[in-house]
């Protein structure tokens, strides 16, 4: 088949189609429960808020939007997640028209992606990691048509998706401090004006419902993502070990994906000129906010978690092809195309061999059965629906999500009484 720019884009479409199905269904089809925290976010979802004990509100939105159209169908929440993952795929194959007149090489930058499991393996779980990648992708997309184009829609479009960003995870902030140095560096060279400065106003008025929780609620999110790192107890060593432990982490990931990289090049051999415009724009939303992360884990000494790292590649694929667009020998396309269809065809196999042979995973919890037994008990006793479950997000938030009366998630109590006097079930305790 002719690689002609047609062709190429049915083969991407094709591409991002195939995501979708294969990893909708596989986890539909050999787990027995959501994962953690997807039930998590229904839980929350029961009883919405502009925020939540760990995290800002977005990811909750997604799954209860969903839940209020299809509601316990566990298939439709990884479909949501593979949604949250070919977005970003398409948003990059637009955004790498602009960087390259060879069109292969926009299929390359996504096709690349495949050798990151962030983007195969763990998505299935749809939590705020996966949540965070759509917008992480459009604010890159409309940073760079602000920066190129300077249209007041433009950044209009990056001050809301920033928005977004910051409403799925407070860890976009990495990005967003990235981008403020790269428009600073902008600004002080006449390369722009200030009209970008225009994106703060849909910026902070989406984001004012969730500032007003915030301090409502004495900052809870920010103390819980501090515990989580371990601030607060860090010795000397782990200003140390930690950034070590994370490096290692992060080539340890890119290893499938440095491997298709060499696979396409005649020699390793670039040269780099940080006159490049499109160069520069590329080392500030892929390098920036990893050596800012670093820097982070090096001056508080704390854990950078593996997974928070999701969508820190999305343009990686953009910026190794970039880098080394004069060395990719198309006539190796075969041996990549090798690589890439074994790690398409193996990740999901491998999942499915996992969710099926270890059965001692959150994905096996009978939660459906659960909620029957429950309900059974419930029938027997009284003549109304549930309306409360009290427990811990996960045992509760099974039952709030299982449960056909979809009854509010209220968190954790030793006991307690609705207001019509009769007493509720403490779920808790009943592991």
């Amino acid at each position: 088949m002719a690689l002609n720019k047609k062709n190429l884009d049915n083969l991407f479409y094709i591409f991002v189609t195939t995501h979708l199905i294969v990893w909708t269904l596989i986890p539909a089809l050999t787990n027995n429960n959501l994962p953690l925290d997807t039930i998590e976010a229904l839980a929350w979802g029961s009883n919405l808020d502009w925020g939540f004990n760990k995290h800002p509100p977005m990811s909750v939105f997604a799954v209860e939007i969903l839940y209020q159209i299809f509601g316990s169908k566990d298939w439709a929440y990884y479909l949501l997640s593979q949604i949250c993952v070919i977005i970003p795929f398409i948003v990059i194959f637009k955004f790498a028209e602009d960087f390259f007149k060879n069109k292969v090489f926009c299929l390359l930058s996504v096709l690349i992606l495949e050798g990151i499991y962030f983007y195969n393996f763990t998505t299935p779980e749809f939590n705020v990691n996966v949540c965070l990648m759509p917008f992480w992708a459009l604010t890159v997309l409309f940073l760079w048509r602000g920066v190129t184009e300077n249209q007041y829609s433009d950044w209009f479009w990056f001050g809301l998706f920033s928005a977004l960003g910051f409403l799925s995870k407070y860890l976009f902030i990495y990005l967003g401090l990235a981008i403020d140095i790269y428009l600073i560096y902008l600004i002080y060279t006449k390369k722009i004006d200030f009209k970008c400065i225009l994106s703060l106003v849909p910026f902070f008025i989406v984001l004012l419902p969730h500032l007003i929780w915030l301090t409502e609620n004495d900052y809870i999110t920010i103390t819980y993502g501090l515990h989580r790192t371990g601030g607060g107890d860090q010795s000397i060593l782990d200003h140390i070990i930690h950034p070590i432990i994370f490096l290692g982490k992060q080539i340890g990931i890119l290893i499938p994906f440095l491997l298709m990289i060499f696979l396409l090049i005649s020699k390793i051999k670039t040269k780099i000129s940080f006159k490049d415009d499109k160069l520069l724009f590329l080392l500030a939303i892929n390098i920036i906010p990893m050596a800012l992360v670093l820097l982070t884990s090096i001056i508080m000494g704390v854990k950078i978690r593996t997974m928070w790292m999701t969508p820190f590649y999305l343009f990686f694929g953009v910026l190794a092809i970039y880098i080394f667009q004069s060395q990719i020998n198309l006539n190796k396309l075969k041996s990549f195309a090798t690589v890439f269809i074994i790690l398409f065809i193996f990740s999901p196999f491998a999942y499915a061999y996992v969710s099926i042979t270890q059965t001692d995973k959150r994905t096996d919890y009978q939660g459906k059965k659960f909620a029957e037994e429950v309900q059974k008990i419930w029938n027997k006793k009284y003549n109304t629906d549930i309306k409360f479950v009290y427990g811990d997000e996960w045992i509760a938030g099974n039952l709030s999500y299982h449960l056909k009366s979809r009854p509010e998630w209220n968190g954790e109590v030793k006991c307690c009484k609705v207001s019509d006097g009769v007493n509720a079930m403490n779920l808790n305790d009943r592991k």
